[in-house]
């Protein structure tokens, strides 16, 4: 690693200083259990986090702060100060809403309580997003008041409810986050210590899928055989869509794109997947290009008798909900047609087919070009001490098309504290309090040399 210059080697030690603070900070917003869900957790959850993030950016000397209701009812946490004339405008990106806990008896720790286990800080939301919350609020203070940028915050309260609330609140009030660089904090690094830009998301295409044959269930021993099974006939219809080799088959849909940026070794994934061993990869393409470059299929849920009570019955109908991912150069328009005439196509025995369409989203490609990715680039290189890779990310994230399309001039990078080994929306979520640290500083000198000339 070279040697810092003073501006760095200042805003490094300025960094490490606050990280105690960082944890402090981090422990109350985890103890929010902000799922924008009434069904699970009660509103006011969302509302205390929400208000705690206002004041945290008023703290740090941000101005205009507000508590915005979006369409979805949500409320988005807004925070500005104006740029020095002829300075650049940056717009910070996150969401105080987290995923539910899931089951918290598979928590090795208090899942709405921030603990340190083995060198990582664990709890609900500690990377996606209230770390990266905290990766901006840490880079903010180490700044101080010579803010030589226009900085604007924006906390989502919805993002993982998919509701789409700041996404029509963006389109609806284009001037309150007008800027010239976006930085998304909601994705992460390849791996802990490996400074990474997202470049890719891939877009989904969600349908529920319904099978009938009969008017009512029938003794298999008196029926089975010769009248049509519903369940059966799912499965059949499900088993097309992939092949032996575990490639997505839908037809009409590429599946043979490649991924030329950083190759994600198969035993590292193996690892971070948690893969049984023995148990092969699916696909015959490389980890990089089945993850981020190519369709994947995923049947998230099937309606069906459970085991445990089952009859000897034929089942007259049967449901799936399907999970379409797609890379940048498919619409979810193109997806979702080429998916129902697939499926229409394999259903056998002129089974009655019903396909709903439950949501959709477009894929999405950062630019890697322009000053902001170019200050961007060197900052991230100065606080790791090594060149920076590209990634893409599975996930998807609507709201960059939605700034991508309201702000055509800006240069969106997505970036943050989430690297695998977080198991974000998993149980015994954590956050490398390194990641934290090292994006901190990455930002902090990013704010300080975007836009000089």
């Amino acid at each position: 690693m070279t040697s810092d210059d003073p501006h760095t080697a200042d805003l490094r030690s300025r960094v490490a200083a606050l990280m105690p603070q960082a944890e402090r900070d981090l422990a109350q917003l985890v103890s929010f259990k902000s799922v924008a869900d009434p069904r699970q957790f009660p509103a006011e959850e969302c509302e205390r986090a929400a208000q705690w993030v206002a004041d945290a950016f008023a703290a740090v000397g941000l101005t205009k702060v507000g508590l915005h209701e979006t369409p979805d009812g949500s409320k988005a946490v807004i925070a500005s100060r104006p740029a020095p004339p002829g300075a650049p405008t940056v717009l910070l990106y996150c969401h105080y809403d987290v995923q539910p806990p899931l089951d918290e008896a598979a928590w090795r720790t208090p899942a709405w309580e921030l603990t340190e286990k083995d060198g990582r800080w664990y709890g609900r939301g500690a990377a996606d997003c209230k770390g990266n919350i905290v990766m901006h609020l840490t880079a903010l203070r180490a700044i101080g008041s010579e803010l030589p940028v226009g900085v604007t915050l924006v906390a989502e309260g919805s993002e993982e409810q998919g509701t789409g609330g700041l996404e029509k609140f963006v389109v609806a009030n284009p001037d309150l986050l007008r800027a010239d660089a976006i930085v998304i904090g909601d994705c992460g690094n390849f791996a802990a210590g490996v400074p990474t830009f997202t470049e890719t998301l891939r877009g989904n295409v969600n349908v529920l899928v319904t099978v009938e044959t009969l008017a009512g269930p029938l003794h298999s021993g008196m029926f089975g055989g010769a009248a049509p099974d519903a369940l059966a006939t799912l499965i059949q219809v499900l088993a097309t869509l992939r092949d032996a080799d575990g490639n997505t088959t839908v037809a009409g849909l590429d599946n043979r794109q490649n991924w030329d940026g950083v190759q994600y070794d198969p035993d590292r994934f193996r690892n971070d997947a948690g893969v049984l061993g023995g148990v092969e990869l699916s696909g015959d393409g490389t980890v990089a290009e089945m993850l981020w470059a190519r369709p994947a299929l995923t049947v998230l849920g099937i309606d069906a008798p459970r085991v445990v009570g089952s009859t000897a019955a034929i089942q007259p109908a049967a449901r799936a909900r399907l999970n379409l991912r797609i890379p940048p150069g498919i619409t979810p328009e193109h997806a979702h047609r080429a998916l129902v005439a697939h499926l229409e196509a394999k259903t056998p025995l002129h089974a009655k087919l019903t396909i709903e369409l439950e949501g959709e989203g477009a894929p999405f490609r950062s630019a890697s070009g322009g000053p902001a990715r170019a200050a961007m680039d060197a900052a991230l290189a100065a606080s790791y001490g090594r060149p920076t890779t590209t990634q893409g990310q599975g996930g998807s994230i609507p709201l960059c098309n939605v700034f991508a399309d309201t702000y055509p001039d800006a240069e969106i990078m997505l970036i943050g504290v989430e690297e695998p080994k977080c198991l974000i929306h998993a149980p015994n979520e954590s956050v490398d309090p390194a990641e934290i640290q090292h994006m901190a500083l990455a930002e902090a000198i990013f704010l300080t040399t975007y836009g000089r000339d």
